[in-house]
């Protein structure tokens, strides 16, 4: 399914509203003047508010990307497209639900 290309500087949170960071490991491919996400870059999460169970809080940490583009790559490796196929983890890696991504740029789309 075809869909704008996600990059370091979109907006997103985790499903509990906390920003998420795309952290991008590779500037081969540039859109609207920042690096271009794939699907082995890093999805941070600072400051996520999930803490139930109150035993053992759960918040969210990271992002695990589940898909991407299957027809554009960078150096080899799918483009991130949006909507994203992720799913946002804590630190023991359980899933949390996807993330939100709220703005990108829209002029380069990706299938």
């Amino acid at each position: 399914m075809p869909g704008p290309v996600l990059h370091s500087g979109a907006t997103a949170t985790c499903p509990h509203g906390a920003p998420l960071t795309i952290v991008t490991a590779d500037a081969r491919v540039m859109v609207s003047g920042t690096a271009a996400a794939v699907l082995t870059d890093q999805g941070t999460v600072a400051g996520c508010p999930f803490t139930v169970p109150t035993a053992k809080p759960q918040p969210c940490v990271t992002t695990k990307w589940m898909s991407g583009a299957t027809r554009v790559t960078s150096s080899g490796r799918p483009l991130l497209i949006n909507p994203a196929g992720a799913i946002c983890q804590s630190a023991e890696q359980i899933p949390a639900g996807p993330p939100v991504i709220s703005g990108s740029q829209t002029r380069v789309v990706a299938t």
